[in-house]
């Protein structure tokens, strides 16, 4: 079998797991969390660390300790001007031009604003940014988003922190089939490993979460139970599942047999 070399905006990666770091019981808990993950890409709430204040750099240093890649996200933000304004004041800060955009478009779902989305997403490129935006499974809105410039897409599984799952295979498998050659990486609403492995069978190139480990009971253990799920689910993606059957179908044939049982 080939190699299986994952490419993330040029960055190659050895772990096509990215984790959230939002809600960790300590920051003891979080640095041995992302060991566990092998998670080579970590996200950071800007919102949040600006409320911290500017020089309290401690979170920042747990991240970076770990060795993993920072992506700042705009997590709270309800307009296209705020984010842009939160992303280049990141850029600033923390030196990177990755910038995981979301903007919310619902108080309930937190469900992504489309067209406030697709504003930032155009200026954000337009300013040198390497854009991840946070999106729904709607392709028009997805294809919007590779027209002002996104190469890497990150459609949610199911609203933010509900744990829900994959709720619309069908989207997101159409997402995989329409859009070939786009990295894709299923962002949101994932709760259990299995979650995770079903979105890598599909064919998506990676996922990305926070509240199923962070609010675990064993949030280190669950890292690591996700890390497998995620190699486990590309390998399966890669080896070719079978196509389910409307029937049953003998594994073992019967026709041309020496003897009877």
């Amino acid at each position: 079998m080939p190699a299986d070399d994952f490419f993330l905006a040029d960055v190659r990666l050895g772990s096509r797991f990215l984790l959230g770091t939002a809600g960790y019981p300590s920051p003891q808990v979080l640095r041995e969390a992302i060991a566990a993950s092998g998670a080579e890409v970590v996200t950071v709430g800007l919102k949040r660390q600006f409320a911290a204040g500017a020089g309290d750099n401690g979170f920042i240093d747990i991240v970076r300790d770990s060795g993993a890649r920072l992506l700042p996200n705009t997590a709270g933000c309800r307009s296209a001007r705020e984010a842009v304004t939160l992303a280049q004041m990141a850029r600033e800060l923390l030196q990177t031009h990755w910038i995981k955009l979301e903007v919310v478009g619902d108080e309930h779902t937190l469900q992504p604003d489309p067209f406030e989305l697709v504003q930032a997403a155009h200026q954000l490129v337009k300013d040198g940014f390497e854009v991840f935006p946070y999106c729904t499974d709607d392709l028009v809105t997805c294809q919007r988003l590779l027209d002002a410039g996104c190469r890497i897409l990150m459609p949610w599984g199911a609203p933010i922190g509900s744990g829900q799952g994959l709720l619309n295979p069908w989207a997101l498998r159409t997402l995989r089939a329409r859009l070939p050659d786009v990295t894709l990486i299923v962002d949101a609403g994932i709760g259990a490993p299995s979650h995770a492995a079903q979105a890598m069978e599909l064919g998506f190139d990676a996922v990305l979460l926070n509240s199923a480990v962070a609010h675990a009971h064993d949030p280190v253990g669950m890292a690591a139970a996700f890390r497998h799920a995620i190699e486990a689910g590309r390998l399966g993606h890669r080896c070719g599942l079978i196509e389910p059957q409307a029937m049953a179908v003998a594994s073992t044939p019967v026709a041309g047999r020496p003897f009877d049982l």
